[in-house]
């Protein structure tokens, strides 16, 4: 990612403008049979109503809405694929698997389509769908307020003083507005279903495998996938990996954001500190550090008044934008801008804001967001739960003060209506020896540390490519030609590394 915001937003926004959004379910015709697959109408993605590529195809992909009544209502998911320019080198199908929950893989392909046709030759159709919830798929709202759908408001930043009582209420109204307005639909965002609806996209594709790279929480559902149908994976690839450890999941992995940030952090001090940048924050990557933790006590007290009418910069909102900005080494000089423009004490000078953290999101956004990681697994509730957070949100503040204690805060998941309708899968050690993880060592948001827990579940499953580098999303991303060839060389030859290697 090039652009200074977080992958899955740029995804969702970017999403939107490539197939039209369904918001109601509709009926599977009546004289489909419920294990039929279903026929895919591939259409030019250069259509004006799609607005996609010239070389793109799109289509719309059925899924049953409950895969327990196949013969009941159906949601629309929107799919695309570019097809092999080479076809006698054609070997398969490639699945993008897009980030999230809230990414949309038609966008995912439409941004990495071209990159993947030069570096794998036509040996794959490449496919991609919008998750539901997502871009053109069907989409469900929880009829949130703006001021609920903040980026520093979905991440549950506690106040100035450390103080999560706004974080309890507005999680608590939250929970309550999706439950009211989010209806079946909503309900039926979760991970296991994303898994099941790339089987069918396979079925509907007339494959009996497929090819796989999944990115970030893409990653997960693709290792997912290969545990609940490991005879039909091929080659596959997992990049940026987080901990899946089927008792927590989403809760885990922004628990494990404070560390994260605090192993990343110290790249861009560093990058920050050098002599040669246009604007140098500190002597040292120390002095960075305590810079920008100053800056943001200061803009706790005194917000400072930014480009964007009404928008003034907190300190919480200058928080989000690092993490979001520790995604990419390509996002620094914007990071080191922002906060040069906050500890100017000219009132002339008015930071420019990141677009995601200058005002509310989506509420179709929002709602997926939430729901999946609600709908997948059951997080602590009651008066005793508000009372862990308080102690849990002190302590990480204490021990990590970039994060200020959001990773272990409070969410609408703790009030949340529904019940997981079924457990997590568990990813083994059990399937066949080819699954590629590629992963970076200093990650600030599916930590090295994480992608060991994954490493771990696969056993001899897996072959691990661990890159000395920083960001988030390895192939095809930070640029990095050890890693780089390796999972080109997989995928095209199906030959892995011998034993877990580095880049």
């Amino acid at each position: 990612m090039t652009t200074y915001r977080s992958k899955a937003l740029v995804l969702f926004l970017s999403a939107t403008t490539v197939a039209a959004a369904l918001t109601a379910t509709a009926t599977a015709p009546a004289s489909a049979r419920p294990d039929a697959a279903p026929a895919l109408d591939w259409q030019p993605c250069a259509r004006p109503d799609l607005g996609g590529p010239a070389h793109q195809e799109c289509a719309t992909l059925p899924v049953p809405l409950d895969y327990r009544d196949p013969s009941g209502p159906h949601l629309s998911l929107a799919v695309s694929r570019v097809r092999s320019e080479r076809p006698a080198e054609r070997r398969g199908v490639l699945m993008v698997v897009p980030g999230g929950p809230g990414g949309s893989g038609v966008q995912r392909l439409t941004q990495k389509g071209a990159a993947l046709q030069r570096s794998l030759g036509g040996a794959y159709d490449l496919v991609a769908l919008d998750p539901r919830g997502v871009g053109g798929s069907t989409r469900a709202s929880c009829g949130l307020p703006a001021a609920d759908r903040e980026l520093t408001a979905l991440r549950s930043w506690p106040s100035a003083t450390g103080a999560i009582d706004a974080n309890v209420d507005r999680s608590r109204r939250t929970a309550d507005l999706c439950a009211r307005n989010g209806g079946p639909v909503l309900r039926s965002f979760t991970s296991a279903n994303q898994v099941r609806d790339m089987d069918l996209l396979r079925r509907a594709l007339g494959e009996s495998k497929l090819s796989a790279w999944g990115t970030s929480y893409g990653a997960y559902i693709a290792a997912t996938y290969a545990q609940k149908f490991p005879h039909r994976t091929d080659r596959w690839v997992i990049d940026s990996v987080a901990d899946p450890d089927p008792e927590r999941l989403a809760q885990g992995w922004m628990r494990n954001f404070s560390r994260a940030a605090d192993d990343r952090f110290p790249d861009f001090a560093a990058w920050a500190s050098d002599p040669a940048r246009e604007v140098r924050l500190g002597e040292d990557p120390a002095a960075v550090r305590q810079l920008f933790l100053d800056v943001a006590a200061r803009l706790d007290s005194v917000p400072k008044e930014s480009t964007t009418p009404g928008v003034p910069l907190t300190g919480n909102r200058l928080r989000q934008a690092l993490q979001n900005a520790l995604y990419s080494d390509a996002n620094f000089p914007a990071l080191a801008r922002l906060i040069d423009a906050a500890r100017s004490t000219d009132l002339e000078v008015r930071p420019v804001l990141p677009p995601d953290v200058s005002g509310p999101l989506p509420d179709a956004y929002a709602a997926v967001t939430i729901s999946v990681i609600c709908n997948d697994v059951s997080w602590p509730k009651g008066r005793a739960a508000i009372d862990t957070y308080r102690r849990e949100v002190a302590a990480d503040r204490a021990r990590h003060p970039l994060t200020a204690g959001f990773p272990a805060n409070i969410t609408p998941c703790s009030f949340w209506k529904w019940a997981p309708a079924e457990k997590p899968t568990r990813i083994t050690s059990h399937g066949p020896s080819n699954v590629l993880m590629v992963q970076n060592r200093r990650d600030p948001a599916t930590p090295y540390f994480g992608a060991l827990k994954m490493r771990e579940a696969l056993g001899e499953r897996v072959r691990t490519v661990s890159v000395d580098g920083g960001g988030h999303g390895v192939y095809l991303g930070t640029g990095n030609a050890c890693a780089n060839r390796t999972v080109t060389d997989y995928l095209l030859t199906g030959e892995r590394p011998r034993r877990d290697t580095d880049c």
